[in-house]
């Protein structure tokens, strides 16, 4: 069996003269969980749409599960479930009702829907809640249900747009363990997000900037290969010290997280603190600098050339 379950080349998508994503190319293993990084309208749900046959390229090519995208779409309808941004299930069913419907569109017989509700419902923790109307649930209730209701069906690969924008950051955690149950029971994932911690949790994870494809590889990999060393600087008058180091030649980006300052330096210069000593005569020997390991955080900064 090919171990790739998504492969796409050149893939390129306009919407009038506007350019949602921009020859793209992407290679994701199976069994994996892979990320988009990206602001909105960076092109992350613009290519789910692609990826799922929903929306039709512009050109280049899709190889979903060794099925051609969108000749073959709809052989993979069944093979892949699709969770997306906002909440698309119907309020006014309750949560049984919903599972009972998804089951039917993918032709899920009697006895296997009954079963597959039951476990999800345990899995997700909402048996006691089955007879309620979705609308009458939580945020990370109705999240529960999304995701039961994208995987009644057992799908070999599942997309997942931004499914926690909407949560809290217990959920969320919840929510992550829930995927890597998935992924180590052979699903293969794409989810798409805009926060650090979450994309930090990924195999792999692709930053997306514009529509365009700024970095691939795993979250370890592009931070240990980022292109700028990371100087913290705690001390007085933090403000008008960054807007001093903004204008050196050598500082790609700082920003204040708390009572320090986070100063992204080019990779060349060989000593950064000494560098920043020499030359932003605003440092005063009261500020402390240490150099500290990057963040994803930082990746993103220097992927996307934010100088804020």
């Amino acid at each position: 069996m090919n171990n790739i379950a998504i492969e796409a080349r050149e893939l390129t998508r306009r919407f009038g003269s506007y350019i949602a994503v921009n020859k793209l190319d992407l290679r994701i293993p199976r069994g994996t969980i892979y990320g988009f990084l990206g602001p909105n309208g960076s092109g992350k749900s613009t290519t789910i749409r692609l990826l799922t046959g929903l929306l039709t390229p512009d050109s280049g090519t899709i190889n979903i599960l060794g099925l051609q995208l969108p000749a073959q779409a709809e052989q993979l309808r069944t093979r892949i479930g699709y969770m997306t941004q906002k909440f698309s299930l119907f309020g006014d069913l309750t949560l049984q009702e919903n599972l009972q419907f998804i089951g039917r569109i993918y032709g899920l017989g009697r006895s296997v829907m009954k079963q597959r509700i039951e476990e999800l419902l345990t899995l997700y923790e909402l048996a006691d809640r089955r007879h309620l109307l979705a609308d009458e649930l939580s945020g990370g209730q109705k999240q529960r249900l999304a995701l039961a209701a994208a995987t009644i069906h057992k799908p070999e690969l599942l997309f997942l747009d931004e499914p926690t924008s909407a949560v809290d950051p217990e959920n969320r955690r919840d929510f992550w363990e829930k995927l890597f149950d998935l992924s180590d029971s052979g699903s293969t994932i794409l989810v798409s997000t805009h926060y650090m911690d979450e994309a930090e949790r990924c195999h792999y994870l692709a930053i997306l900037e514009a529509g365009v494809k700024r970095a691939d590889d795993t979250p370890q990999n592009l931070m240990a290969n980022m292109d700028a060393n990371v100087v913290e600087i705690s001390g007085p008058n933090l403000r008008q010290l960054k807007q001093q180091l903004l204008q050196l030649g050598q500082v790609k980006s700082v920003a204040q997280q708390g009572v320090q300052l986070r100063v992204l330096v080019n990779r060349a210069v060989t000593d950064p603190v000494s560098q920043l000593r020499r030359d932003c005569v605003a440092l005063q020997p009261s500020h402390q600098l240490a150099l500290v390991r990057p963040s994803l955080e930082d990746v993103f900064v220097m992927c996307t050339g934010d100088r804020s």
